[in-house]
């Protein structure tokens, strides 16, 4: 039998802070034993979970692995603005005047993320 993805486990300084943007943008719940201080912090989500791992290190270089969103109820214009809103920052505009792209943002660790267009857009 193969493996499964269980956890993506995302190093950071704050577990529980940083799961709790996540948990925003993801619309997903912290999981009921986490707590502001607690070394790791998990989401648990449809697929694979995110777990938050605290480490001593500071991020310094590009992530290897990154996240690529694709927004279920709004287009992917609509799902960068709310995102920002929660703490995101702006890394790279890859938008193109055909509707086609993605834009990079960054989680408040600076961790990349991509926000893609929607199934709609794409189908339309």
């Amino acid at each position: 039998m193969s493996s499964l993805v269980r956890h993506v486990t995302i190093d950071c300084s704050d577990a529980y802070a940083l799961a709790s943007f996540w948990a925003g943008v993801l619309d997903a719940p912290l999981s009921e034993d986490d707590k502001p201080g607690d070394p790791e912090a998990l989401l648990e989500t449809p697929g694979a979970g995110l777990l938050f791992i605290r480490v001593p290190e500071k991020k310094t270089v590009k992530n290897r692995v990154h996240l690529d969103l694709q927004p279920q109820d709004r287009t992917r214009d609509e799902e960068v603005e709310r995102v920002l809103a929660l703490g995101a920052t702006l890394v790279d505009d890859q938008r193109r005047p055909d509707g086609t792209g993605w834009v990079v943002l960054a989680d408040p660790e600076g961790n990349e993320f991509c926000v893609e267009r929607s199934k709609a857009e794409r189908g339309a």
